[in-house]
């Protein structure tokens, strides 16, 4: 990796962070200096979930980051402008938004609950285009304005809608809204493109919804992801859907078994849903 530190002392405002892959692109970010906003609810502890907003904020200053812990929920406008305006006080402005909170459910037409459904389109879906749209007016600011948004290429083989149509759409309207803004707001310099990755990855999500131990085994490291956000928010093309792996790739980086466990070779990896 280069030493070139393009996100030092930028601002930086992730939906979730406490845990998982935001976190671990929030200690990347953090590692060249960067300040970090993150809007989460996870104020104490929960026997299900590894972390809290507390704990991610001591560790981000440990990286030798900033940190800005807020509890907040995604799907309260008042929450978002609120958690906007914090960290515009607290830093000066925003520079790069990151879509990263996001529920799940993989199950089709007569499992999924009308309540989960409004769920997961109200996080994955509204919770992007609230978050965006409130951090807007302080993106067009910017000298450098990004938003990163954590989810899939737009694959229409119809298998996905088969398997977990209510899931898909919600994650694809994710990426959707971040290819329109892109498109938008390109002759103003903001740069928005989706990133997901091409296996698993060891998150609670896989843990407790999708995979369980199994999954875990042949998933890779968050920290793939973490490292490929970087290369994409020091500077991409704009309107784009990146997989980790590609990304990381065409930087030189060939060897990617330091992501994943020594126990497990790159042909056991269970790849990731959409790819």
């Amino acid at each position: 990796m280069s030493d070139h530190r393009p996100l030092a002392g930028r601002t930086i405002l992730m939906s979730g962070g406490s845990r998982g892959i935001g976190l671990a692109i929030a200690l990347r970010v953090a590692r060249e200096g960067a300040n970090i906003a993150f809007v989460a609810k996870t104020d104490k502890p929960d026997p299900r979930l590894p972390g809290t907003i507390h704990t991610a904020a001591a560790e981000i200053t440990a990286a030798g980051g900033k940190a800005l812990p807020i509890v907040g929920d995604v799907r309260d406008e008042t929450s978002v402008t609120d958690a906007v305006a914090r960290t515009v006080d607290e830093f000066g402005g925003i520079d790069v938004v990151v879509n990263n909170a996001s529920a799940i459910s993989l199950a089709g037409f007569g499992d999924v609950t009308a309540k989960r459904y409004d769920l997961m389109l109200d996080i994955n879906a509204r919770g992007t285009f609230v978050l965006i749209s409130a951090a807007l007016p302080h993106l067009l600011e910017s000298r450098t304005p990004r938003v990163l948004t954590l989810s899939p290429p737009l694959n229409l083989d119809r298998r996905w809608l088969g398997a977990h149509a209510p899931y898909t759409v919600s994650k694809y309207a994710m990426t959707m809204l971040t290819l329109g803004l892109a498109e938008q707001y390109r002759e103003q310099g903001v740069m928005a493109n989706c990133l997901w990755p091409r296996t698993l990855i060891a998150t609670a999500a896989v843990k407790n919804i999708i995979g369980g131990a199994d999954g875990m085994r042949t998933a890779r490291y968050p920290e793939i992801v973490a490292d490929a956000a970087h290369l994409v928010l020091a500077g991409s093309d704009s309107g784009e859907c990146f997989i980790d792996e590609d990304v990381l790739r065409a930087h030189g980086v060939t060897d990617l078994s330091g992501y994943r466990d020594d126990g497990t070779s790159e042909d056991q990896l269970t790849s990731d849903l959409f790819v």
